[in-house]
This record gives structure tokens, C-alpha cells and sequence, in this order.
């Protein structure tokens, strides 16, 4: 598989992993949805914004522009659940005209950007655009083992499923 091909379909994974584990955080009472549950980011909330931040407000625009504004990891960018919720799903979206924007070549090259200190880095763009989906998975998992904490059934998000269904 080429690794434009093999990108795209992380995309559309991406899209429909977000919009299944929001599926399944929506009957989450409020209290729960932001309670301290020991996660990285505590709650459920503060991981979908560290999601935010990270994957859209740093990621994508480190591979669309090479800056990267000054955020905290653990900054909450939306704090009304509904439009987290829809930032997330239209920022998953942006990632496939993002990775069909670019030429063959350019997933063998590097991918220049400065860091949230201000320091020029150079890392393998392939490996490092694999790394914001993994990241995301990562993520997921930690909010799905969260649901099941509170007695909520967690959405089976395995990219063979995903796979199952896009036929």
C-alpha cells in the first residue's frame, strides 16, 4: 500500500472512531463526564479537549503551516460539551483534503515545524503524521476503558471493525 493510500485511510478511521466514541460518551450524566477519573487529562472532557488541542490546534497545523501555537497540553479550548464535540468531528474531517493536498514525495521527506518551546524540529513525516492517529487511538482507548468504569458500555473501535464496514 502506498503511503498515501495507507494515510487516507487512517483519516476516515479517524473520523469514524471520533464519531463512534462520542456516540458512546453522549448518555454520560455531566457529573460523570467530568468528574476525575484518574485518566491523563482526569476526565473524560479533558481528554476530548486534550484531543483538541493536540491532533487539530498543534498536529494538523504543524503539517499544514510548520508553526505551532503556544498551548498547554491540558488546556481546555472548549468547555461546552456539545461544540467539543463538534470541533472534534469537523477537525477530524480536515485531515484527508489535508493529506490529499500533498504530493507523493512528500511522506519520504521530513516534516519541519517549530515546537510549542520555539525550537526548529525536523522529524520523518511519514512516521510522524502516523504517530497523530496513533496518538489519537491512544487516547480513545483511555476514554473507552473510562465508560466502562462507569458501567457504560465502550464502543468497539478496533480499525479492523472499521475496516469491516467500509467494505
Amino acid at each position: 500500500m502506498n503511503p498515501h493510500t495507507h494515510f487516507v485511510q487512517l483519516a476516515r478511521y479517524n473520523v469514524w472512531a471520533t464519531e463512534r466514541l462520542l456516540e458512546a460518551v453522549e448518555p454520560v450524566s455531566e457529573l460523570d463526564y467530568r468528574r476525575d477519573l484518574r485518566l491523563f487529562f482526569k476526565s473524560i472532557h479533558g481528554t476530548l479537549n486534550h484531543l483538541l488541542v493536540g491532533e487539530h490546534m498543534l498536529w494538523q497545523r504543524r503539517f499544514a503551516r510548520g508553526g505551532s501555537p503556544k498551548l498547554a497540553l491540558d488546556m481546555e479550548i472548549e468547555p461546552e460539551r456539545d461544540r467539543l464535540g463538534q470541533a472534534l468531528k469537523g477537525g477530524a474531517k480536515t485531515w484527508e483534503p489535508l493529506i490529499n493536498s500533498w504530493p507523493a514525495e512528500r511522506f519520504e521527506g521530513k516534516l519541519a515545524y517549530t515546537n510549542m518551546r520555539g525550537q526548529a524540529m525536523s522529524l520523518p513525516f511519514a512516521a510522524t503524521l502516523a504517530h497523530v492517529f496513533n496518538h489519537g487511538t491512544h487516547h480513545r482507548g483511555q476514554i473507552s476503558a473510562a465508560l466502562t468504569v462507569l458501567g457504560q458500555p465502550a464502543p468497539e473501535l478496533d480499525l479492523v471493525y472499521y475496516l469491516q464496514q467500509a467494505g
